[in-house]
């Protein structure tokens, strides 16, 4: 028995420089940036003067705008960004009818319903046990937006939530598409969410040392592969997708977007945070997503890379493609423009994968002025640059050592 092609039908998003998809791409390919000063999201108390950084991608418009009053209420932050995402994709895919029973929810996320925790927990302290809401758990839960999803759409297949750091979004589009693969599913709603933008996430990032500082200039503060880089900027955000089989696709002459063809998942097992620095964990990845969809290293024309703007990512990652694919794919680093989304990333940043090889496309890094001399690729970077592309992978890596490679090609 063959196993199937899995292709993708519809895309929704929520990002730092749009509300939807085609905010989303417009943005990216007129260079613009969701980095901002965000003062007016810090609380103010004690210490909270010294945070180091006040910077942040915060989602362009906000998902409570977008949903009842009653609906808000009941969801955090994260949740409602992972609903509105989901609506904005199955109405894209045209509204599949498929039987409950073959109709999965996969949404990943990297920190949950933060906003939730922080809040009830200042409401315990402050005003006592008896002020807590009882919706806590089930907003903070890491998978409340999985849940809710699936309960919008009455999924009964299955409702997954890999929580797996940066690479929580990209790793639900891969156990998506093996759901489908397996015969488990028809269509599956899948993609990330992430809303932590919080004081706590801020400094704790900050004394890892690994966000960028530069406070007086936002919009330049995140500049992948740039020999400037001083760390990532923290966003926040949602994609959605919805993957389909290609034959139910096709019998119900639904457009596929693109296909994801190739998964390549490894694990560094190495360090909690720092990837290893000989990069296999990454190299193998990339060649499993490669072999996975029966193509050569050569046939892949451009990498969406992980690139956060940190030191030793960076060039880590470049040269672990140097070493997987050769010296031909054409790069760029999307997080210039959007911040780090987290466990949004992922699947977000497959979503602009999609679009650079329906579209003949790929955005500019923004920033990036001197490039890394240790980064030998070709980094697109000053205007978008218009490339023709069979094929096309985009990386995401987690804390923990988590490498996720999903490759893509046009439908």
């Amino acid at each position: 028995m063959s196993t199937p092609d899995v292709v993708v039908t519809g895309m929704g998003a929520l990002t730092p420089i749009g509300g939807d998809v085609d905010s989303l791409w417009e943005g990216i390919l007129q260079g613009r940036s969701g980095v901002r000063r965000i003062d007016d999201l810090l609380p103010e108390g004690k210490h909270l003067d010294e945070l180091a950084v006040r910077i942040g991608a915060p989602m362009a418009v906000s998902p409570d705008t977008l949903l009842t009053r009653v609906q808000a209420r009941r969801m955090d932050r994260c949740q409602q960004a992972a609903l509105v995402a989901a609506r904005q994709a199955w109405h894209d895919a045209g509204a599949p009818e498929v039987e409950p029973d073959r109709l999965a929810v996969v949404i990943g996320t990297g920190i949950g319903g933060l906003g939730t925790l922080l809040a009830q927990d200042d409401l315990l302290e402050e005003r006592g046990p008896g002020k807590v809401s009882p919706l806590t758990v089930p907003m903070l839960m890491p998978n409340g937006p999985a849940a809710w999803v699936s309960i919008e759409f009455g999924a009964r297949a299955g409702v997954y939530t890999p929580v797996s750091a940066c690479a929580s979004g990209a790793e639900a589009l891969a156990l998506a598409a093996r759901l489908i693969r397996l015969g488990e599913a028809d269509v599956v709603i899948a993609g990330g969410a992430e809303a932590a933008i919080a004081p706590l996430t801020l400094a704790g990032f900050a004394q890892a040392r690994t966000l960028s500082k530069r406070n007086d200039a936002p919009e330049r503060a995140s500049r992948p592969f740039d020999a400037d880089r001083d760390g990532f900027v923290l966003g926040e955000g949602a994609g959605v997708v919805i993957l389909e089989r290609a034959d139910h696709a096709a019998a119900r002459g639904a457009r596929a977007i693109g296909r994801l063809a190739g998964i390549g998942i490894t694990a560094d097992a190495h360090h909690i945070t720092g990837p290893d620095p000989t990069g296999d964990g990454q190299v193998r990845a990339i060649r499993r997503a490669v072999a996975d969809a029966g193509l050569q290293p050569a046939d892949v024309d451009h990498v969406n890379c992980h690139a956060t703007s940190t030191v030793v990512g960076d060039v880590g990652e470049a040269q672990a493609i140097q070493l997987a694919l050769g010296d031909h794919p054409v790069l760029t680093a999307p997080k210039s423009s959007l911040g780090h989304l987290v466990g949004a990333a992922g699947a977000v940043e497959s979503i602009l994968t999609l679009l650079s090889l329906a579209g003949g496309v790929i955005p500019a890094t923004l920033n990036l002025e001197t490039k890394a001399p240790e980064v030998a690729l070709d980094v697109v970077a000053g205007r978008p640059r218009k490339l023709e592309m069979a094929a096309a992978i985009c990386n995401s890596f987690g804390f923990g050592g988590l490498n996720v490679s999903l490759l893509f090609t046009r439908a």
